[in-house]
């Protein structure tokens, strides 16, 4: 027979046979170094996709959004409104974060440096309000740049929380600036090919492709703490607010009550304080002689009792 145990629970049996894949939370997890060489394969992969692709222009129809009502003398109320919730997911999260003391910074952070990303990350979050509120009062593309830049800083930051807590923390520090710093470039990119009349989105959509990915392939990496498949949730919030934002005119129409945009917004506020619930409710794994190595184990026993 073979058990499936979490870390929590897992205790090696001595002289059991064990198997060189590992399962948690109910899906299979591989090594350290194969997590390493699966991130690079990504990264070379949605490069070359993104310089393979033909240039593709922001359509200009993207600012005509369903809902045009104003409300408080404020146009386009639904989706300027709706910001509040990244305002509000934000702040939270900063406070959070920031009001940790020294009793329950080891709870949720094994090394304070881990908490770096994140506050980068809320801090998007709040930067988002501003930026989509201004958007949205007066949606053109010279705009959408101030829209668009915050996002990156969230998406990125994200990024890099992974890379530190599950390959590398000084990697994962490391490379904080430079995601940041690529993401911001792919917006300014498409904004200067905007002004030059080439419109290209290519690198801002690899961005966010690459970012959705990165968390999907988390969900495999060796975890440091419990909730680790909250990621699946956040990952699940940003497919819904893509799909909600397509479906913008469709979902208006159903019923003129709210706008597939401002529920788009919802959405991703909802991915953010999914993130935000993961880092209250987490706890660091147990030390484990194979976790220390980045390798848990499954246990193959031919029998129950041999533990």
């Amino acid at each position: 027979m073979v058990f499936f145990l979490s870390p929590a629970s897992l205790e090696f049996a001595e002289g059991a046979e064990k198997d060189e894949f590992i399962f948690f939370e109910g899906g299979p997890l591989i090594s350290r170094r194969a997590s390493l060489m699966l991130l690079l394969v990504l990264t070379v992969l949605v490069a070359a996709i993104a310089l393979w692709l033909p240039r593709i222009p922001q359509p200009q129809e993207y600012h005509l959004f369903a809902d045009q009502r104003g409300f408080l003398g404020l146009p386009h109320f639904g989706d300027v409104a709706s910001n509040l919730a990244f305002a509000g997911i934000g702040l939270w999260g900063l406070v959070f974060l920031l009001r940790l003391n020294a009793e329950q910074m080891p709870r949720r952070f094994l090394d304070r440096r881990e908490r770096r990303p994140y506050l980068f990350l809320f801090a998007g979050f709040l930067l988002t309000a501003f930026g989509s509120w201004y958007y949205h009062l007066h949606p053109d593309n010279a705009s959408l740049l101030w829209d668009r830049l915050p996002m990156t800083i969230a998406f990125m930051s994200l990024v890099a929380a992974v890379i530190a807590e599950r390959l590398s923390l000084r990697a994962g520090l490391w490379l904080l600036p430079l995601l940041l710093l690529i993401g911001l470039s792919s917006v300014w990119h498409w904004h200067l090919s905007e002004v030059r009349g080439v419109g290209d989105l290519r690198f801002y959509a690899a961005v966010q492709a690459y970012s959705v990915l990165v968390l999907l392939i988390a969900l495999f990496m060796p975890p440091r703490y419990t909730r680790g498949s909250d990621l699946a949730v956040v990952a699940g919030f940003y497919v819904l607010a893509k799909a909600l934002e397509l479906l913008d005119r469709p979902i208006f129409g159903a019923g003129h009550l709210v706008s597939g945009h401002t529920l788009k917004h919802l959405a991703a506020a909802a991915a953010g304080c999914w993130i935000l619930r993961m880092l209250q409710k987490r706890r660091p794994l147990p030390s484990l002689s194979s976790a220390s190595e980045g390798k848990l184990r499954i246990l193959c026993f031919e029998n129950l009792t041999k533990l």
